[in-house]
């Protein structure tokens, strides 16, 4: 490990990191060595994430210049088309974000690229957006997204706007491996910068797309009825209706927003105004980019106080709803009003189905429509898109494949995708997440039920009423000795629960087990079928009640994921309150089940 730490200190680009690894081999801190150079960071979800630092094992200079020279690499080879075409660089907020940009600039105006960089910090939407609008062959965005703050990534888009799926990915880390000497890489300039015009066309596309309301039917009434036999369903929104949530119904909604401490803040404020709504109230000790994140535990949405001076702020604007975005502004939190004062934080599940619910209500020729979501979000959207007569998909974690879940579906126009870590997407103009236009929908049908007497909360208790409430939850385990390390402990979990699945959950049979790894489903009478998903490291327990348990390691992060789901008949009744805290123990008592079962 000595040896290996001189090499690369022989080879590191960074004096600063050069001098990191020289303190600790003459310190002979050999378990810092080892957390640096034991297992080297590998691409995961789209691209390669990690904590700052010097080594392998750490995202530096070194780790960009590798990546980017085995992506112009892998380009290069992929024939003229594509290696004619510029790529896209962007970065966020986030320590070492611009330096990392700029090296991965150098590296690929090196190799005989064109580049096209934003001068400064961006929502990773916008970058996702850009690629496609200028026709590039790939993008890169330099962020770790919602990660610790220690932490920070490079995340690749392929040509058609979506992030890198294989063979793409095992092609760029093979070429990156390929690389050579570092020092031996030949730089170029800093490419060309973009100018904001890219943020006036973002705009301009999502934000009309984002309001349903606003958009005529995809197949008018006046169409349908030309055909012998057609006929509008009642439910259909009527082609030459005003719009449902009209201007003065959205100025009339208060939010309050936080960017988190990221780069989302002045895209959103824009797309606001350009829907219609009045701006936001902004959480003001978060309003400023900082990659320290200071005035939070984590970065992230989803772990709890990181939404505390959010609802500060709504308690003191009187807001009928609060979001936030994460710091590259990929994804979306939401916050609205309890029932009796207080507030409620919505799961990305309820986002989920009130952003499709909200979609569908003005989709005037749902067949041809898909909507997606993954093997782990919640079945709720199944059974909507089912009686809404739209096609449905479920796919792998990651909108790498939710978004190229049509591309599978001939004749269907994506609608709607989703996962329940707080990821949307309501157009396929971005073939990425969206919290920026998903804030735009979710706004816009908080406006709508609000003109209607009603509100987030009653939408939902309306859909539980329809399909049965379903109520999901999640929990991980930490792997010891980060990505690479704990990949051992990650593989060993997934074999106990492929070894010994359990014969009952919540003393229903368990009747179905997927298992992607294998690419099989195993039936309770021992009879086998194969999945037509790719391989992946997913198992899922699945009871005819709808009660559910998948496990899957995290792609980003040091962590196995564990995702629970219970599901209650709600038809009929008028208080949902006593259902939802039934379903609250029943998913407590899931966990207890799955913690038992794997010896966790």
């Amino acid at each position: 490990m000595q040896a290996a730490a001189r090499a690369w200190i022989a080879d590191d680009p960074d004096a600063a990191d050069s001098a990191e690894l020289t303190a600790l081999l003459r310190a002979g801190d050999a378990g810092a060595l080892a957390a640096r150079f034991a297992q080297p960071l590998t691409f995961g979800t789209a691209g390669i994430r990690g904590p700052l630092g010097a080594g392998p094992a750490r995202m530096n200079r070194a780790t960009v210049r590798r990546v980017a020279a085995g992506l112009a690499r892998y380009l290069r080879a992929a024939g003229p088309d594509l290696a004619g075409r510029p790529v896209i660089i962007g970065f966020d907020a986030r320590h070492g974000s611009r330096p990392f940009a700029a090296e991965a600039a150098a590296v690929l105006t090196g190799s005989g690229l064109r580049v096209l960089r934003f001068g400064g910090p961006v929502p990773t939407p916008v970058l996702a957006f850009a690629v496609r609008q200028l026709r590039a062959a790939a993008g890169v965005m330099v962020t770790a997204s919602h990660n610790p703050r220690e932490d920070n990534g490079v995340k690749v888009y392929w040509a058609d706007g979506a992030q890198i799926i294989p063979p793409a990915d095992a092609g760029i880390a093979a070429a990156a491996d390929r690389a050579g000497p570092l020092r031996a890489v030949p730089l170029g300039g800093p490419g060309r910068q973009l100018g904001p015009d890219l943020i006036d066309a973002y705009l301009g596309a999502v934000v009309p797309a984002a309001l349903p309301a606003d958009r005529p039917p995809t197949g008018s009434i006046s169409a349908r009825r030309s055909r012998p036999g057609a006929a509008p369903r009642a439910d259909a929104p009527r082609a030459d209706a005003a719009p449902r949530a009209d201007a003065a119904v959205r100025r009339a909604l208060r939010v309050a927003y936080t960017p988190l401490h990221g780069v989302g803040l002045s895209t959103l404020l824009r797309a606001f105004g350009r829907a219609g709504f009045a701006e936001p109230a902004v959480v003001a000790a978060q309003a400023t980019p900082d990659g320290a994140f200071p005035t939070l535990p984590r970065p992230n949405p989803e772990e709890p106080g990181v939404l505390d001076l959010l609802i500060t702020e709504g308690d003191r604007s009187g807001a009928d709803l609060l979001l936030a975005n994460d710091p590259d502004a990929d994804r979306l939190a939401a916050v609205i009003p309890g029932p009796g004062g207080g507030w409620r934080v919505l799961t990305g599940d309820e986002i989920g189905t009130l952003l499709a619910d909200h979609l569908l209500r003005h989709e005037g020729d749902p067949c041809r429509r898909l909507l997606v979501t993954t093997v782990v979000s919640s079945g709720l959207l199944g059974r909507m898109a089912a009686a809404a007569g739209a096609r449905y998909a479920e796919t792998l974690t990651g909108f790498k494949w939710i978004m190229r879940a049509a591309d599978g579906e001939p004749g269907s126009q994506f609608l709607f995708g989703y996962e329940e870590a707080l990821g949307y997407a309501v157009t396929d103009l971005v073939r990425d997440k969206d919290g920026m236009s998903a804030a735009v929908t979710l706004a816009d049908a908080a406006a709508e039920a609000k003109s209607e007497g009603g509100s987030l909360a009653t939408r939902l208790d309306d859909l539980a009423r329809r399909f049965g409430l379903f109520a999901n939850g999640q929990f991980s385990v930490g792997l010891a000795g980060g990505m690479g390390q704990g990949a051992d402990a990650g593989a060993a979990l997934l074999e106990a629960a492929r070894a010994k699945p359990p014969v009952s959950l919540l003393g229903q049979l368990v009747d179905v087990v997927d298992d992607l790894g294998l690419g099989l489903r195993t039936r309770e009478d021992g009879s086998k079928d194969p999945l037509t998903l790719p391989r992946s490291d997913v198992i899922i327990w699945r009871c005819a009640d709808g009660t559910r348990v998948a496990v899957r390691p995290s792609g980003t992060e040091p962590k196995v994921k564990i995702y629970l789901q219970v599901v209650l008949p709600a038809g009929g009744r008028g208080d949902l309150a006593p259902l939802r805290a039934q379903a609250a123990r029943r998913l407590a008592g899931l966990r207890e089940e799955v913690t038992e079962v794997l010896n966790l």
